[in-house]
């Protein structure tokens, strides 16, 4: 069966949008946009109009590719200040021939029942195995007999205020938000494995101005840290040393800048006018050595605060993020954090970059919450489907899309 499903990440640099298909346990890409993000700091939300604006102007440009209106989406927030707690819950089975997804929709009811802090709102209870009658532990109970059904569910949980700007945005876009779960959360549902769902592990996202540091045993979070520094930090010291505006950093960076020195070019040059007006001549090594020292600080913070977050042994470190990208990074994450640490590269066709990590993790979370408990979620009507199917006709250019979307029809 085919599934369509959008998801969005509004992070502090920009927002992305990304419309995948299901089939056949592979998830194809329909549509990805990006837009420019406005009224963010920190990951923060400042101004609800102004981020308003950058979603409404970023769905815009995706319904445009569909030719149809988006209504429904998934999304993530980021962890600042959520709160874990472990809780064990045991129901008796309904049928108890069969285990079925409402036996596990019950059990987590039952688990989360006066278990959420005042002033704060559930995002996810991500169970921690499940145990029947014969004492075994298993991940997906369904379909098998038991009287009792009992587990130990994670609850991880934010303040009110975080979340309701959040909503308050997609409202203002007039956009139904199904499901919601943390950006570390989505991220870890990109990259996961069966190698790393049985293992202790942590997960880095190098951010625009943080990063997020979270440990992961067996599939669950267990651990989180934000820290006050990324990618930002990178701009501000070309902008610093070359005197020249964040903007003209920015590019510099994106499309010069390599992460070690190791790949730089010590022929290679850039001209630029600073802000006193004066042409420049940038040379790569030059620059390589501040893209380096600034990389190494960061990673070296990541993982002292891995340290401190958990004395287990770490299995697997993951490095994502716009900056890990960058020509040189895996060399220099090899170099500080040795070599259980890999820099995450995306394999989906149609995105094959870090910034689309959480907005595609965040619909294989959604997708894997719905089969665990056995749902259904139609984020599209048969009439939308339909006209996708008419547009693509029009559109030699888009053939691919047009078959996809025959198959869709036929399961």
């Amino acid at each position: 069966m085919s599934k369509l499903y959008t998801g969005i990440d509004i992070g502090t640099n920009s927002i992305k949008i990304i419309v995948a298909q299901k089939q056949e346990n592979q998830f194809h890409i329909i549509a990805k946009e990006e837009e420019k993000t406005e009224g963010l700091k920190r990951g923060v939300i400042i101004d609800v109009k102004k981020v308003a604006d950058c979603v409404y102007r970023c769905v815009q440009k995706v319904e445009k590719i569909l030719g149809i209106s988006l209504k429904k989406i998934i999304t993530c927030i980021p962890a600042d200040d959520c709160l874990f707690n472990i809780v064990s819950s045991k129901i008796d089975v309904l049928n108890e021939n069969c285990i079925t997804g409402d036996d596990i929709n019950q059990l987590l009811k039952e688990a989360i029942s006066g278990n959420i802090n005042e002033g704060y709102e559930l995002v996810t209870a991500m169970p921690i195995g499940f145990k029947l009658d014969d004492a075994k532990m298993l991940k997906d109970p369904k379909g098998l007999s038991s009287t009792t059904l009992e587990s130990r569910i994670v609850i991880t949980m934010i303040p009110k205020k975080n979340l309701y700007n959040l909503l308050n945005v997609f409202q203002l876009c007039n956009l139904e938000v199904v499901d919601i779960t943390f950006k570390t959360v989505a991220d870890y549902f990109e990259v996961r494995n069966h190698k790393i769902d049985n293992e202790v592990g942590a997960i880095i996202n190098i951010g625009e101005d943080t990063t997020n540091v979270s440990i992961y045993n067996k599939g669950i979070m267990i651990k989180n840290s934000i820290l006050k520094v990324g990618s930002y930090y990178v701009d501000h010291d070309f902008s610093y040393i070359y005197k020249i505006d964040l903007n003209k950093a920015r590019e510099l960076k994106e499309t010069f800048a390599v992460a070690s020195v190791r790949y730089a070019d010590q022929y290679d040059e850039m001209e630029l006018v600073n802000e006193v007006g004066e042409k420049i001549f940038i040379n790569q090594l030059d620059i390589a050595k501040v893209t380096e020292a600034r990389l190494a600080e960061i990673l070296k913070i990541a993982k002292k605060e891995i340290k401190n977050l958990t004395n287990r042994k770490i299995s697997y470190i993951i490095i994502l993020g716009g900056l890990s990208e960058m020509t040189g990074f895996q060399y220099l994450v090899e170099d500080i954090l040795k070599s259980n640490a890999t820099v995450y590269n995306s394999t989906t066709v149609g995105i094959r970059h870090n910034r689309y990590t959480s907005a595609l993790g965040v619909i294989k979370y959604f997708d894997n919450k719905l089969e665990l408990r056995d749902k259904s979620c139609e984020m599209f009507s048969a009439d939308d489907v339909s006209k996708l199917i008419a547009v693509s006709e029009n559109n030699k250019d888009n053939a691919m899309i047009n078959t996809m979307f025959e198959q869709f029809l036929d399961h």
